[in-house]
């Protein structure tokens, strides 16, 4: 069984990956997700922070996210000498009207520039750290808009905060025709996309394809609860036994072996925060070490199962 000694080098597994936007943004292959957190969100993000996380996802959405929570658990880590804002990737979204309620961070009847503007300069205002200029690692559009002009539009307004105020953009919820379409158009290139993991997408197997060719990352959401079949596959069960780790990390593992890719982790359980950071690590140990046969047979099983060349 491997073994993870703190502070001993990152294994190839778990390293960071570099977005494409700016060569100083690091993104750890766990991600923290915060949406639907409620009132616990602050608590939450300080306790996934606390326990090893140096990644979070959240949105201007206070329908389903609450971003102001977020960083109140960032800027408690921050203040009790946990973590430094530099040490950890923040990533927010815009999102268009129609994924609003009344709660939304702009003016509703704002013409659209306008909204735009509003809700960067709120999740600007949230992410701000006393004594330090405010940015963000990654602002992401949270779907495309009703158009391909309009969704265009909204990124040449987004661009107009990077590199300083917005380091990197990307895109959620989205298709590998758009994503085509903002790489090969816009002087920003797109640095994430963001989409869901599971069988009624096939995976994502092309739009994976075409971010790891073009140097983008792709970030899973809805990864471990909308996979029971995988989850419970021959390759996650090889791989928890041989590395000895907990079912989920095999799985994060083997997802995150697919190459370019993070995982959105959005457990509010403290030991499984601790167990799936661990568990990436100590899976990263064995395979490059005692487990190196298993671990290739077992990516290769699980690339199969989910239709990757």
């Amino acid at each position: 069984m491997a073994q993870v000694t703190i502070g001993s080098p990152v294994s190839r597994l778990a390293k960071e990956l570099t977005l494409a936007g700016s060569a100083a943004t690091m993104m750890p292959k766990l991600v923290y997700g915060t949406a639907w957190k409620r009132e616990r969100t602050a608590d939450l993000v300080y306790a996934a922070l606390k326990a090893g996380f140096r990644g979070i996802d959240t949105a201007a959405q206070p329908k389903h996210y609450d971003e102001h929570g977020v960083a109140a658990g960032m800027k408690r880590a921050v203040a009790e000498g946990i973590i430094k804002r530099q040490d950890v990737f923040v990533q927010t979204k815009f999102t268009a009207p129609d994924g609003q309620n009344h709660l939304a961070p702009y003016d509703l009847d704002a013409p659209l520039a306008h909204k735009i503007h509003q809700s960067v300069q709120s999740s600007l205002q949230n992410f701000t750290i006393d004594g330090q200029e405010p940015y963000l690692d990654s602002l992401v559009l949270h779907s495309p808009m009703d158009t391909l002009q309009d969704t265009m539009t909204v990124w040449k307004i987004l661009e107009s905060y990077t590199p300083h105020k917005i380091h990197n953009l990307g895109i959620s919820n989205t298709t590998l025709q758009v994503v085509e379409v903002l790489y090969g158009n816009m002087a920003v290139k797109p640095s994430v996309v963001q989409n869901r993991f599971y069988d009624g997408t096939q995976w994502e197997v092309d739009i994976r394809a075409y971010c790891r060719e073009k140097g983008i990352v792709f970030q899973s959401f809805w990864t471990l609860t909308s996979n029971p079949q995988l989850v419970k596959s021959q390759p996650v069960k090889l791989v928890s036994q041989k590395a000895g780790v907990k079912v989920p990390a095999a799985y994060y593992a083997l997802v995150v072996g697919l190459e370019g890719l993070t995982v959105l982790d959005g457990t509010t359980k403290e030991l499984h925060m601790r167990e799936d950071l661990e568990g990436l690590e100590k899976v990263g140990v064995w395979a490059e070490g005692p487990g190196a046969s298993d671990w290739a047979s077992a990516l290769a099983g699980f690339k199969e199962l989910i239709g990757d060349e």
